[in-house]
């Protein structure tokens, strides 16, 4: 069955992970992604191990359901590769540096928009073209750095702490295609299409909730927390004896119902612990109360006990263990293609569900018959290859 978005070509010049992870979720969904990498391929090919059948994982988990073709767009005749590809594209994304595609003669507003005006161009920054660090390239860990998100995670003990995911670049990604889907949705309207800017540094300010929203209303530095959140409680990690438990309440009803479960039923009633502005200026006798009854119980018997009671609890398990669990696989969330293995589709369609088709693809695997799709002839494909315009092999490959 065709999928949402059947009919729609991406041309992806990006790398790495923020533009990488807005196209994936785009094939997910049925847009027809060619990946065009230059010479060396896609950097992330070569981050790791682990490595399965030629592949990184890093470089997998962002690259399935697309074609591949290397081109060296530097040269006259890769710009004009590029731009035979692009007569039949919706969305061009890339994350070169600003200026990048101006240099090489692909500039959206001197070439592109003339050239095809129904063309969707979204450029994934570091900082933005313009502004005090306007240009700068950028990366998750330094743009979490430099936003304030590490200032608010990891142990207030320990100082600043990265966040173990590369939460901005995925985020960005995300971020990027719900842009490039509302430019696709705009497009009926006006029948034209638009440049559309998505920097790491806005999309980490942007995701930095409630600590952004705490300190704009109350002018106060947010502080890392730990596992504790800022503005409810009970909402932490607690010991029992058998592991660690996360605790989310988020309202009196809930709080009274986990009290209930953990026989201290007479807890809600005093004052200290009536509502949560009353428990968060009691967060230490609270935490205390509750860790002292939680030591003493079965974590893993008391997430579905918590859960039928309506209080969200959850077992703090390790990643094999989540990839493992019987609602990962009953949801559908392992999936595999040939040797490839990835997390499945989190977006569910009723009519038009995203499908994971293709494994990520080999470096250049498609670019023949891409280049004969786009109507080149086989003696030129061979000009093309032989010239090193088109890449059938990386110029600095490591086997693996």
């Amino acid at each position: 069955m065709p999928g949402a978005l059947d009919g729609i070509r991406v041309l992806d010049l990006s790398r790495v992970l923020g533009g990488p992870y807005c196209t994936q979720t785009l094939a997910d969904h049925g847009a027809e992604i060619i990946k065009v990498e230059p010479p060396q391929g896609d950097e992330t090919r070569e981050w790791g191990p682990p490595f399965n059948d030629g592949l990184s994982a890093y470089f997998s988990g962002a690259n399935r359901n697309k074609r591949s073709i290397a081109i060296d767009i530097g040269k006259p005749e890769g710009r004009d590769v590029i731009l035979r590809l692009l007569e039949g594209a919706d969305v061009l994304v890339h994350n070169f540096k600003s200026g990048a595609l101006e240099k090489w003669g692909l500039g959206y507003d001197a070439v592109l928009k003339n050239r095809f005006p129904r063309l969707i161009l979204c450029h994934v920054t570091g900082f933005g073209a313009d502004g005090p660090l306007g240009g700068f390239p950028g990366y998750d860990a330094v743009v979490q750095a430099m936003t304030g998100l590490m200032s608010i995670n990891g142990n207030p003990a320990n100082g600043p702490t990265r966040m173990g995911t590369p939460i901005v670049d995925i985020g960005t990604g995300l971020i990027a295609c719900n842009a490039v889907l509302a430019a696709i949705i705009e497009r009926f309207r006006s029948g034209l299409g638009q440049a559309i800017e998505v920097p790491l540094y806005d999309c980490a300010i942007s995701m930095m909730h409630p600590q952004a929203a705490n300190s704009l209303m109350s002018g106060k530095v947010p502080v890392a927390t730990g596992n504790g959140h800022p503005n409810i409680v009970p909402y932490d990690m607690f010991e029992t004896r058998t592991g660690k438990l996360y605790l989310a309440v988020g309202n009196n009803g809930q709080f009274a119902k986990l009290c209930e479960v953990l026989g201290l039923s007479d807890v809600p009633q005093d004052p200290r612990f009536a509502d949560n502005a009353a428990r968060l200026a009691h967060r230490a006798e609270i935490t205390e109360i509750l860790s002292a009854r939680l030591a003493e119980s079965d974590a893993r018997a008391l997430e579905p006990a918590l859960l039928r009671a309506g209080v969200p609890a959850g077992v703090v398990r390790n990643v094999i263990d989540a990839l493992d669990h019987p609602h990962t696989r009953h949801r559908g969330m392992v999936v595999s293609v040939g040797s490839y293995k990835g997390t499945g589709v989190p977006a569910r369609l009723s009519r038009t569900p995203g499908e994971v088709r293709a494994a990520p693809p080999r470096f250049a695997q498609h670019s023949r018959v891409l280049l004969k799709e786009a109507g080149f002839s086989e003696q030129q494909i061979d000009d093309l290859t032989q010239s090193g315009v088109v890449l059938e092999e990386r110029t600095d490959t490591v086997q693996r």
